[in-house]
């Protein structure tokens, strides 16, 4: 299996500003239980398991992300997000962590602290509800500290932007030399999609290092053209930031839209059926919004065969385990009996 790096990526990554977050790599475990389930031999990618704020994808954003807020000698970090998000809640702890003052501006009306929320009042985050574009709530939040002499440094929802999708072009690398140590061949990788930069990311990074992993994105809300455009944005600026001569087909950004059960935070009997099915084979904690759609995703595609039998597939648990304690009473309808 080849990982080597000919165009210079990954040294060039690697002299980009950091902040070291949380110890790397993560675990690459075998579902044994959950492969003779389903009729594959499944993978799971252990980014939950982070030393940081109950771990996450976003650590391995925020590290860059934060990492150019220092450099830019920036005082408070601004972000976003919903009030379960898994975003805002790592975010409010990298920038503590790192000496920074957290300002998190969540959208709606303020509500009880569960789950996520009430880990980002913990934290001490100064969270600002807001009805507004979230951009726009942002700078103005922005303005007003400038105004005040503080240096915020903004980060978009998600950590979508081409800083953050370094994280996931590192991971991609992570991933393969994982595999190669356990002398596997990696077919597919499968994970949940929303904001994009964690697919942009490993999309870049297996084509850099000309494997032929399919990375298939389970959309948690977005339809599949809004999908496929976000990461094709980010894929396109993070390639200008490297300075590389990199082209990437369209063909290469796969996103399914078919198990969003109704929309963005929907909860429904058959993502929490998929919830289980981790829970009861392998001991995984899934949450309702984004990776127990992930999971329903990748049971979908094994029974639609458009996984390949004798293949071997990562599936990216991506964190969120908080959001379950935020929904537990939606959650809980569906709990109980066989799966």
């Amino acid at each position: 299996m080849n990982i080597r790096d000919n165009l210079g990526v990954y040294a060039e990554i690697a002299a980009r500003p950091r902040v070291r977050l949380t110890p790397l790599p993560t675990p690459l475990e075998h579902a044994r239980s959950m492969s003779t389930r389903l009729g594959r031999r499944i993978l799971v990618k252990r980014d939950d398991v982070m030393s940081l704020a109950l771990g996450g994808n976003k650590v391995r954003k925020l590290e860059f992300l934060l990492g150019d807020a220092k450099n830019k000698r920036a005082d408070t970090i601004i972000t976003t997000g919903a009030q379960h998000s898994n975003h805002a809640r790592l975010t409010a702890a990298a920038a503590i962590k790192t000496g920074l003052k957290p300002v998190l501006v969540l959208r709606g009306k303020p509500s009880p602290p569960k789950g996520n929320l009430f880990l980002d009042r913990l934290l001490d985050a100064d969270i600002r509800f807001t009805e507004e574009q979230p951009d726009a709530a942002m700078n103005n939040v922005a303005e007003e500290l400038r105004a005040k002499g503080h240096t915020p440094y903004v980060i978009p929802g998600g950590g979508a932007n081409a800083v953050g999708t370094l994280g996931y072009v590192n991971a991609a690398r992570e991933i393969l030399a994982q595999a190669r140590h356990d002398g596997l061949r990696i077919d597919y990788v499968v994970h949940a999609t929303g904001t994009g930069p964690t697919q942009a990311g490993l999309v870049i990074g297996f084509h850099i290092l000309n494997s032929k992993v399919k990375v298939l994105g389970v959309s948690n809300g977005p339809d599949e053209a809004t999908g496929k455009q976000r990461v094709r944005h980010l894929i396109d600026d993070t390639i200008k930031l490297l300075g590389v001569k990199l082209a990437i087909p369209d063909e290469e950004i796969i996103v399914h839209d078919d198990y969003t059960c109704g929309g963005y935070g929907v909860i429904t009997r058959e993502v929490v059926d998929a919830m289980m099915l981790a829970a009861r084979t392998e001991g995984l904690i899934l949450d309702p919004v984004y990776t127990g759609k992930a999971m329903l995703g990748m049971e979908g595609l094994i029974e639609k065969k458009m996984i390949h039998e004798n293949s071997n597939v990562v599936f990216l648990h991506t964190g969120g385990s908080p959001i379950t304690f935020q929904y537990d009473s939606e959650v809980s309808k569906y709990l109980g009996g066989p799966i």
